[in-house]
C-alpha cells in the first residue's frame, strides 16, 4: 500500500475548482442508478478518472455492505459479478486497508494485495488492464469500523496521484449522499425500466427496438450477462448487438453510448441535463 498518504495540501487549478463545484450542484439532480452512473462519467471524470467503480452502501436489513459495479470499458462477467457479491473477500482486504490508514482515501496495488482466495479477481482485474485501485469511504463519527458506504475506483492507463486522492476526499460527501440518495430512491420505487417506445431518433440513428432495450439496460449499469438474463439471450449475443450499438452512434464506449442516445432522445424520459456541456446549468 503506499503507506500512509501525505497529507500534504494539493494546490488545485481553477478548471479542477470549477469541476467540484459542478459535479457537487449536478449530484443534486441525481436520483436514479442510471442518473448516477451518468454523473460519474460526466462529471467525476476529470477529477477521478475510472472505467470501473465499485460503490458500496450499508443495507441495514441485510446488516452489511452491499456493492453495485459500473464500467465502460470490457471487464468479464464473473469479474464483476464477484466484486459485487456479499462479503467480496477483496472488497474486506480493501476495507481494512482503508481503515488501518485511518479512513484516507488510499491508492492500491493489485500486488500489494495478499491471500489465494483473492488469485481469481486479481487475474481477472489484470486481463482487464487495471493494477491500481483508489479506495475511499465514509463511515460513522466515533465509529470508524461502522462503514457506511465505501467506492473503488479503476482506470486502465491513467495512474492515480496524490492529486486524484484529495479530489475524491473532497467529493466523497457528494459521492456518498448521492449514492444513499440513490439507493433510498430504488429502493422505493423498485426501480424497473419500461419497454422504450419509439421516437424519430432510432430511424436517424438505425438503432433497432432490440438495441434500444439493451441501451435501456446499459444505461443502468448492467453486465451483457446480465442483460441476457433479462432478456433471454446469450452474454455473446449482447456483446455483439453492443458493438453494433457503439459503430452506430459513433461512441467508444458504453458510457459514451448511452449518453449520446440520451441527447438524441433514443431513451424514454432521459435526463438529459446531465449530460449537456459542462458550462451549461443543471435544469
Amino acid at each position: 500500500m503506499h503507506p500512509h498518504e501525505s497529507n500534504d495540501a494539493v494546490l488545485l487549478s481553477n478548471s479542477h475548482i470549477e469541476a467540484i463545484v459542478r459535479a457537487a450542484e449536478s449530484a443534486l439532480d441525481v436520483r436514479r442508478r442510471y442518473q448516477f452512473f451518468v454523473w460519474t462519467q460526466s462529471n467525476l471524470q476529470l477529477l477521478i478518472p475510472h472505467q470501473m467503480a465499485i460503490c458500496g452502501a450499508y443495507q441495514r436489513n441485510q446488516r452489511e455492505l452491499v456493492f453495485d459495479a459500473f464500467n465502460n470499458v470490457t471487464v468479464a462477467d464473473e469479474v464483476l459479478l464477484s466484486l459485487s457479491a456479499p462479503r467480496c473477500v477483496l472488497m474486506q482486504q480493501l476495507q481494512g486497508m482503508w481503515l488501518e490508514a485511518r479512513c484516507k482515501p488510499l491508492r492500491v496495488k493489485l500486488e500489494q494485495l495478499e491471500g489465494q482466495a483473492l488469485q481469481p479477481q486479481m487475474i481477472g482485474l489484470r486481463a482487464a488492464g487495471f493494477h491500481e485501485l483508489l479506495v475511499h469511504g465514509v463511515s460513522r463519527p466515533q465509529r470508524p469500523s461502522e462503514i457506511e458506504s465505501f467506492f473503488v475506483f479503476a482506470h486502465q492507463s491513467t495512474p492515480l496521484t496524490q492529486q486524484h486522492c484529495s479530489h475524491l476526499e473532497l467529493l466523497m460527501p457528494h459521492i456518498h449522499a448521492t449514492w444513499q440518495r440513490v439507493q433510498v430512491v430504488e429502493r422505493e420505487v423498485n426501480a424497473t425500466p419500461s419497454s422504450p417506445t419509439p421516437v424519430s431518433g432510432s430511424r436517424q440513428s438505425g438503432i433497432t427496438e432490440r438495441e434500444r432495450q439493451i441501451l435501456s439496460w446499459l444505461r443502468e449499469g448492467m453486465s451483457n450477462q446480465q442483460v441476457g438474463e433479462v432478456l433471454g439471450i446469450s452474454a455473446l449475443t449482447v456483446k455483439n448487438h453492443v458493438q453494433k450499438i457503439l459503430r452506430k452512434l459513433n461512441a467508444a464506449n458504453r458510457a459514451q453510448a448511452v449518453a449520446r442516445a440520451m441527447s438524441m432522445n433514443l431513451l424514454d424520459r432521459a435526463p438529459i441535463e446531465l449530460v449537456k456541456p459542462p458550462a451549461m446549468p443543471v435544469v
